[in-house]
């Protein structure tokens, strides 16, 4: 299996686009082309921000997948290499999540 590489290139008008390929150079031309992807491509010129070298190109875009998750400011993080941010980051955000994992206060069914 051939290698590959998960990448994040930030676009013009600031948003991110986060993707996965074989030849990474390639790839960056063609997205500096406009062929890259229709996202891309309505947002040039882009620049590479971030990118990881796998193995298998199977990893990378498994990794792909995952980090377009995640949120701005965890993609952020690990652009940054800041560890101690993306592990804060990682932390479910919404109201539903509850720092204290106790089911004791949960109603049981009557």
């Amino acid at each position: 299996m051939k290698k590959g590489f998960m990448y994040i290139l930030k676009c013009s008008d600031g948003t991110y686009y986060t993707g996965s390929t074989q030849d990474l150079e390639l790839r960056l031309q063609q997205h500096q082309n406009g062929v890259g992807a229709n996202y891309t491509a309505r947002r040039l010129p882009i620049k590479l921000l971030y990118y990881e070298e796998f193995q298998r190109i199977d990893d990378a875009f498994y990794k792909e997948k995952q980090v377009q998750g995640w949120s701005r400011n965890k993609k952020e993080a690990l652009i940054k290499n800041n560890y101690s941010d993306l592990v804060k980051f990682a932390v479910c955000q919404n109201e539903t999540h509850s720092d204290n994992n106790d089911f004791d206060s949960a109603q049981s069914p009557e």
